[in-house]
Parts: C-alpha cells; structure tokens; sequence
C-alpha cells in the first residue's frame, strides 16, 4: 500500500494502521516485557521461528511502528530505530564489519562521526581511510583495499553544506563489492532519497529534522535490501554464514532481503541494547507527521537569508547549494529539486574572534548545539563541535576555522533577518 503513497502521506500514515475501536496514534507501549501463555512461544521467539515481542531491549511495538514509517519514506525493506544518530552510524557499519575490516569514509562529515570512524572503530580494530567527497573516481578507487567492508558519505554535509555526487560514489562503491551508506540527516527522505541513486543503507540522526522540535535523541538505519550480500559472501560471513548463537540460522538464506536488518537486531541490539525509548519513538513519530511542511519552510527562509548574507559585504562567503552561485547548485539541482536544507554555511571578514561577536549579540537566534530545530540555532564549529579537531584535520573535514553554521528555523523570515542584520552591525 505505502509504495504508491506520496511522502506527504507517508508522512502522516505510514507504518501503523489502527483496526476498528484502535487509537488512531501509535501506543506507547511502554513495558519492558511481554508475556507469553507457553515456553515453547516463547522458545520459538528467542530462536527467531516466529515474530513477535518479548524484551523491548530487541523490538517494541511503538519502535517499530515508527521504524517502519521511515522505512516506508525512504523507499527501504527495513528499518531500527536506535537511541541516538551516531549509535546509526555506528550499528550500521558494525553489522558488516569486525576487528580487521576497513572503511572508506568522506572526510567532509559531522565531526562526532569523523571521530567515530577515525578514533574509536580504529580501537577496536576497524580502520578508516577519508578521501575528500570530490576527489577524483581514481583517488576514491585507490583508498580501498581488500578488507574495505563499505564506503561512507553525508548527503548533505554537517556543518560545509556540500552535496554530494551519490550516484557516483554508488557506482565506486558496487565496482569494489561494498555497499555505500549515506547519512541522510540533513536532506531528509522529502528532499532526496538515497536508494533511487544506488545507496544501499541509509542512516538518521532523527534528532535533527524528522523530530524537528529539539525533543528527543535518536536515530535510524534503513536498509534497501538491494546489497547483494551473498554475492560477496567471503566479506560479509556474519550474514552469509551460520550464526551458532542462532542454532545454525544463516540471515541471508533465512530473511532474504531483511537478513541486514534482522541482524541489526538480533547482534547489535542483543548485546549493545542502544534503543530508544518507546516515549522518544513517540515523540518522533510527531514530528514526522509535519515532516513535509516543516522542510519546504526551512527551505524558503534558508534562501532568503543565504541570498541576504551573499549580497552581504561583511560576508567573506557563503556556501548554500540554493545559490547559483555555489559550486554545489547543479549537483543538488539534480539530487535536491525540491530544496536541500535549512542549513547555511558562512563566513565573516574578519578572524574567530569576530564571528564570535557576532553570534554573542544575535537576540532571537540560538547559540545553540543542536541542528535542523524549528528554532533558528547558530554555532561556530571550530569553536564547539569541531574543537577538538587540528587546523589541518578542520581543513581535511572542509570545515574551515571562520565557518559559522546557521540551522535556520521557520519562524517569520523577516524576524530572522531583522536579527541577523542588528549582530552584523556590532562587528
């Protein structure tokens, strides 16, 4: 039914559907466990012979009817919900590797995921190589080796705002025998879709966005079931081989076209149990009711103000692919039709310290961590998020030390402008 439905539908009506007397929201079933009338149900639970419910810690009725509805928007087979967006990247690229396996990520990425990738999988035996989102089809080939498990990029990227060439890095991708994940935050399923350019999985920080109202952490991994795992048998053996913790059950041969998926669960969430709570799934699922509309606003007010800030002249630059003027606009032309974003990536003349002044005398704008709110937020990565980060290593994530990154809100434009332009007068 979902498939012929448009996203704004999807949006509202996807993956619950209430029977005669039901609530026509998702329940919050908020319990830990479920109860079954015989062992041998719950037997055939535990040994993945039928669905069902039995440890919220795996699966939850409220979950997965909210996993579903991403699935559903996104155009995948499947989807988990999981407590937080890097616990998506994180999931997803644990799935298909182990100690010795390899990555190859764009190194113009959320700095929390460059840390992850770079740092933390490196410590547990994962290492990653980044290459510059438009290097050259020879350069990206040359950064994968025969223990590559799968190559990495952010549609739209946090905090630069370039779009990247899915298609192409699909291509690369399959060439080598990997999937390709694409982090999706930013862009969301209403404005570009992934998997119709050959992505494979397809993650969310749903705090962003879908959620839209700064009230819940979470995130999600979709899968397109298009990965031909079987085909690359000898690198994915934790899907095309035996599982003995699972009497013997192989996931491809088992699930077909959910094998990625139900793994997720059945490893990952078994023995790392980073879910959301069924509330967080709840609150979610409200924010994806208005997903649609909350996009096309973000959008407009994003171009309104991105075209103020580049007629600007205390504006050293602005990148926003809606300007015909930024070296992404006919990428996103083709990849984003419909608008990117509500994120603006600007610099102004001056050093640090000027960008400084200028966010500490906005009075409507929020200095704020988060992103992708429908409050307008503001913050100097190099200053907070990316701090951690050496001048060389902000310049290889194209974050350069001036860049300011404005998460514009929909509130009234004008407001917003009227504010931007007041803090413009105090630098």
């Amino acid at each position: 039914m979902t498939k012929s439905l448009k996203p704004a539908t999807l949006c509202v009506r996807a993956g619950y559907v209430p029977r005669n007397g039901e609530p026509v929201e998702p329940p919050i079933v908020q319990s830990t466990t479920f109860k079954y009338d015989s062992s041998d149900d719950m037997a055939r639970l535990f040994d993945l012979e039928a669905v069902g419910y039995f440890y919220t810690r795996l699966q939850n009725p409220t979950n997965d009817a909210v996993a579903a509805k991403i699935a559903a928007l996104e155009g995948g087979v499947g989807a988990v919900l999981t407590s937080s967006g890097q616990a998506a990247n994180f999931f997803a690229m644990l799935n298909i590797c182990e100690a010795g396996s390899h990555i190859v990520s764009s190194s113009e990425i959320y700095g929390g995921t460059f840390n992850l990738f770079g740092v933390t999988l490196k410590k547990m035996g994962i290492s990653c190589t980044f290459v510059h989102p438009d290097a050259s089809d020879e350069e990206l080939r040359a950064a994968f080796r025969p223990n590559t498990r799968a190559l990495f990029g952010e549609t739209i990227t946090n905090p630069g705002c370039a779009v990247l060439d899915i298609e192409r890095f699909a291509r690369i991708a399959h060439e080598q025998g990997v999937p390709l994940i694409v982090d999706n935050t930013f862009a969301t399923p209403i404005n570009c879709r992934p998997f119709e350019w050959g992505a494979d999985i397809v993650t969310h920080s749903t705090t962003k966005y879908m959620d839209g109202m700064a009230s819940q952490v979470g995130g999600c991994v979709v899968d397109s079931g298009n990965f031909p795992w079987d085909q690359y048998a000898d690198k994915y053996p934790g899907l095309t081989t035996p599982d003995a913790s699972y009497h013997g059950l192989t996931y491809t041969k088992a699930f077909g076209k959910m094998g990625y998926t139900t793994k997720l669960v059945t490893h990952l969430m078994r023995d790392l149990g980073s879910i959301p709570s069924p509330q967080n799934a709840y609150l979610l699922n409200l924010g994806l009711q208005t997903l649609h509309l909350r996009m096309r606003q973000h959008c407009l007010n994003a171009q309104r103000i991105a075209e103020f800030l580049a007629s600007c002249d205390k504006v050293a630059w602005v990148h926003y692919s809606g300007l015909p003027t930024d070296a992404y606009y006919e990428r996103a032309k083709k990849y984003l039709p419909n608008g990117s974003c509500g994120v603006i990536a600007f610099g102004l003349k001056g050093d640090r310290q000027t960008a400084v002044t200028w966010m500490d005398s906005l009075r409507l704008i929020n200095i704020a961590t988060h992103v992708a709110d429908a409050r307008t937020c503001v913050l100097h990565p190099a200053s907070h998020t990316h701090r951690q980060l050496s001048d060389e290593q902000l310049r290889d994530a194209g974050v350069p030390a001036d860049l300011i990154r404005l998460s514009v809100g929909i509130e009234d434009v004008d407001d917003l402008l009227d504010d931007i332009r007041q803090a413009l007068e105090k630098v």
